[in-house]
């Protein structure tokens, strides 16, 4: 486990695109490099036997996070591990180096979101020990020209 770097743009711009498919892998990858030059984030990486990145998460500090005691506050923008490697605890690996990090700085807690039918994703949640706070349904109204 550890932090990436650009170097690892392209394998972690894949899984990005595998987590988040509305975009291109390409897109992902501006985003990275952009995370990364302004940091407005983090990325976590586990790697395979062979040294391929096969997990990551990405942290970023947010001034607000519905549900939280404190600010600013870190949050848990997403977590993916490829479908080979899941049930092997790396989600967890991840989330202790990024809690260690996170406590080293003076933090307190982590905060996530997750959509409301991602049931798995709830459950997983819930598994690395974090608790419900709230539910929100977001409304959005256009106002033509």
């Amino acid at each position: 486990m550890r932090l990436l770097t650009a170097q690892d743009g392209h394998p972690w711009s894949e899984l990005r695109h595998a987590l988040w498919p509305d975009q291109s892998a390409d897109a992902h990858l501006a985003e990275i490099l952009e995370m990364l030059s302004g940091q407005s984030g983090v990325g976590y990486g586990a790697f395979g036997p062979d040294g391929a990145l096969v997990a990551f998460a990405e942290v970023s500090i947010r001034s607000y996070a519905n549900g939280c005691t404190s600010t600013p506050v870190p949050f848990l923008e997403g977590i993916f591990v490829e479908e080979g490697s899941r049930r092997m605890g790396m989600a967890g690996l991840l989330l202790a180096r990024i809690e260690a990090d996170l406590r080293e700085k003076g933090f307190v807690e982590l905060c996530s979101d997750v959509e409301m039918h991602n049931t798995p994703s709830h459950l997983a949640h819930r598994h690395w020990g974090f608790v419900e706070t709230e539910r929100v349904i977001y409304f959005r109204k256009p106002l033509g020209t």
